[in-house]
């Protein structure tokens, strides 16, 4: 009982410690603003994107929110129908891609524009959020399941050793 509510606790808590993150950036900075964390590896910088990923799609916001709220409502089906007996990597990729995804799209719909405010100065990389943090690392997860345990699963339950 524990281990299937713990997703869905997840995707929550994504989302909140997105939208504080966000908020206090809103609150403690100006737009553009930059605050050193780390000399020469990483900034706190308040900025504005209008678009998705690496700022494409720039001003889509309707689009965005539309393919976020079915992508989001399609992968929760799965994971409500999975939970109890899917791959621990696969439903903690889902909950993650879910609550990234929902956090920024609440800024779509509240602000017309995502928050974003990390910015990584080692390499020339995005500014990003705690969402995108969530998005990347979901699917990172999934790629994970798809390489290594998905198959050595069915091999397992059809009796089969790659054969």
């Amino acid at each position: 009982m524990i281990r299937s509510h713990m997703y869905y606790l997840i995707i929550l808590i994504i989302i909140i410690l997105d939208q504080t993150t966000k908020h206090f950036v809103r609150v403690n900075l100006d737009i553009n603003q930059s605050v050193v964390l780390w000399a020469g590896v990483m900034d706190l910088t308040y900025i504005h994107n209008f678009g998705a990923a690496f700022s494409i799609l720039q001003n889509k916001q309707v689009f965005l929110i539309s393919l976020t709220s079915i992508v989001s409502v399609v992968i929760l089906i799965i994971l409500v129908k999975n939970v109890k007996k899917a791959h621990w990597t696969m439903l903690l990729g889902f909950s993650l891609i879910i609550g990234g995804g929902v956090g920024n799209m609440i800024d779509r719909i509240r602000n017309g524009y995502v928050v974003d405010f990390l910015e990584i100065k080692l390499f020339s990389f995005p500014v990003f959020n705690v969402a995108d943090m969530a998005v990347v690392g979901g699917s990172a997860l999934l790629i994970l399941y798809i390489l290594f345990f998905d198959q050595a699963l069915k091999m397992r339950k059809d009796g089969s050793h790659g054969q």
